[in-house]
């Protein structure tokens, strides 16, 4: 049988991607105590970054909503990886934060973190729930406009 949150994301018109190598020197995830903590993903499609720059300035709201929805996207790719493959081991999304590069005036952050959120809600249903920070930081690793971070807990 199919995984769920994969066919869930299939219904959405999303595949999984593969995941994306770390580009420093850091672990993509840890697990620890039953939870997965992954480390900050980036709006990465099969090209490159989806986008580049701050939102407000080169980036639109709309553009940067699509980039953390893709940011999540790669954060569950990570959960596969954590997970041996089964998502369906994902007992609960437990802790969402979107960092969002953006000018000093700009302040729709939750606006463009609400790409990643609805995603989680999407792909996970009520276990893609989640508590989470929205945060306009003034650059992002390779000029993106969006990081997200995950933490989730794992079934027993």
């Amino acid at each position: 049988m199919a995984d769920a949150v994969v066919s869930r994301l299939a219904e959405l018109g999303l595949t999984l991607p593969k995941s994306a190598a770390p580009v420093a020197n850091y672990v993509p995830f840890h697990v620890e105590d039953g939870m997965v903590f992954v480390s900050g993903q980036l709006p990465m499609t099969e090209g490159g970054l989806y986008a580049t720059g701050r939102v407000g300035a080169e980036v639109d709201t709309a553009t940067a909503v699509e980039a953390a929805k893709l940011a999540a996207l790669q954060s569950i790719a990570k959960l596969a990886d954590a997970t041996g493959g089964s998502l369906d081991r994902i007992a609960k999304i437990l802790r969402v934060d979107v960092f969002v590069a953006s000018t000093v005036d700009y302040f729709d952050q939750p606006v463009v973190g609400n790409g990643a959120s609805d995603l989680f809600v999407a792909a996970f249903g009520e276990a893609g729930r989640h508590t989470r920070n929205a945060i306009g930081v003034a650059v992002l690793p390779r000029n993106a406009p969006v990081e997200v971070t995950v933490i989730a807990k794992l079934k027993d």
